[in-house]
């Protein structure tokens, strides 16, 4: 009989450790998404044209500066090349600057003067293939921003050229293949 009841006891416990362990391993044994080294850009795409953006917002010149820092990111950042002539590229990326903001973060106690404020950019953005006709990216809107103080000696054309450069960021990582 006491043979049977440590049988028993071995296998519960045996049952309690074994079966986690084993179930856990057999659930990450289905499709294998992890670690790749392809490229994370389509493969088919080998040249972009930028066309200017436009601007719907009051204020003006920040539309180069995105497209400026736009054109550099790609050049730098993806397989793509920049191509001058719309007639030899293999897409076509154009959009819209929608929304330029300016929003006070923080304001002194005593004046309520501003001591630091935002710059909000939103943009929405297309990217079409001209072979095939396909959207790539198919007006999906994206925002950035950045901070300044006027106390640092910072400007609203250093936000507005910083939050420009990191729109520039956010679009090219749009541009990546979906995993």
């Amino acid at each position: 009989m006491k043979k049977e009841t440590f049988m028993k006891a071995l296998y519960a416990v045996l049952l309690a450790t074994v079966m986690p362990v084993l179930c856990t391993g057999l659930c990450g044994c289905g499709k294998i998404a992890g670690y790749s080294n392809e490229s994370l850009y389509p493969e088919t795409v080998g040249s972009v044209y930028v066309e200017m953006f436009d601007n719907m917002s009051f204020r003006r010149g920040i539309e180069y500066e995105l497209t400026d820092a736009l054109a550099k990111r790609i050049e730098a950042q993806t397989p793509y090349k920049i191509i001058s002539d719309r007639n030899r590229a293999d897409t076509l990326l154009t959009g819209k600057l929608v929304k330029v903001n300016e929003l006070v973060l923080v304001t002194e106690r005593e004046t309520g003067r501003a001591l630091e404020k935002e710059v909000e950019l939103a943009a929405t953005v297309n990217w079409k293939n001209l072979k095939t006709g396909e959207l790539l990216i198919d007006n999906k809107t994206i925002t950035a921003s950045a901070s300044y103080s006027e106390w640092q000696s910072q400007s609203f054309g250093y936000a507005s050229a910083l939050a420009a450069n990191r729109l520039a960021q956010k679009i090219v990582e749009s541009m990546e293949k979906e995993w």
